[in-house]
This record gives C-alpha cells, structure tokens and sequence, in this order.
C-alpha cells in the first residue's frame, strides 16, 4: 500500500505519525477541488463508453438474426442457419476445394483425425453472416482448386450464394465478400514426371 503524503490531500498537514486537517474544523470537499471533479467525470466516461462497446458488440452478436414480419407473426432466422445454406451453395461450385482460413481447415483435420466430426459436416466452416432486419452481408473464405480461374469461380459463387438465400430465405443480400485464402494442388500436379 502506498504512503499518502500531506501535501496530496489539499488542506492536511502532517504532524509527527498523524495526518491532520490544517484547519480542524474544516473537512476536505472534493466538490471544491475542480481538478478531482473533472477527472472523475473523465474516468466516468471513460468506463461508460468501454463498457458499452463491449454490451454493443454481445448484444449485436445475440441479435444477429434476420426477422421477416408476415401478416402473423414474425419469422426469426439465425445467423447459423444463413451460414449453412451459404456454405452448401459454395461447395456446389466447381473449382471450391475447400471453406476457412488455414487454422479453421487445420483444426478442423485434427478434429476428424481425432473422432470429433467429420469436415463434411461442418458446412459453415469460413463463413461469416451479419444479418440486418430482412438484409444479410456473407464474408467467405475460400480454398480454389489448382487450375480454376479465381474470378469466374468467385463470380459464381457470388451468384449461387445470392440466390440460395434470396429464393430459400426470403432475405435480401446486399454483400457477399470472398476471400480466396489458398489453392490447393493435388497430388497428381506435385509428382514428378518421368
């Protein structure tokens, strides 16, 4: 713990081991000190606008779902269920080898290696959905296969992702991001040739 000096505390002084007003029958009003006001208020705002980045960022990740109003009721469609369509309709098209980034694909092996699911199964591997009302913006990540041109198979993966959510959801895509992360060569193209 820190030693508190007299001559930090407006109005003490320091007597022998006691701290004590200087003026005994006057008390120490921070409300007089405008200095301990406006850093309080600082901090105050400081801590208000951290702590509601941070409720902002959970309560946008809860809400992420898409809500469709009808003539009765409303119709709530998550953030994962996008996703899976979106990730179907990308390995639909020829020349997508494989989703995700090199980590995702990584751990995504050695849970299969090690019993946990299958790469198959995990169809919303690289696929990231931000739902708006009745609007949705899809990021991708993407491996190409070797010898596919990259900007006619992203334009058909643009085109497949845009309509299977458009017909299947009801929802109106207003941006779909592809990230081509790697290309995978087969075996075939590595050996040698004799």
């Amino acid at each position: 713990m820190s030693d508190v000096i007299a001559s930090d505390i407006p109005g003490q002084r320091r007597e022998g081991a006691d701290l004590v007003a200087a003026d005994s029958t006057a008390a120490y009003d921070p409300a007089a000190d405008p200095g301990v006001v406006d850093r309080a208020g600082d901090a105050f705002e400081r801590a208000a606008a951290a702590s509601g980045r941070v409720a902002s960022h959970v309560v946008d990740r809860l809400r992420n779902n898409a809500e469709v109003g009808g003539d009765r009721g409303i119709t709530s469609i998550a953030d994962e269920v996008v996703e899976k369509i979106t990730g179907i309709a990308v390995r639909s098209v020829p020349g997508v080898y494989d989703l995700g980034g090199d980590v995702a694909r990584v751990f995504a092996a050695v849970r299969e290696r090690i019993g946990l699911g299958s790469a198959a199964e995990e169809t919303d591997r690289g696929i990231s959905v931000k739902l708006d009302g009745a609007r949705a913006r899809v990021d991708i990540t993407l491996v190409i296969e070797y010898g596919f041109a990259v900007h006619p198979v992203t334009a058909q993966v643009r085109t497949n992702v845009i309509s299977a959510i458009e017909k299947m959801l009801g929802l109106q895509v207003t941006e779909v991001n592809i990230v081509v992360d790697d290309v995978h060569v087969g075996d075939a193209e590595h050996s040698p040739s004799a």
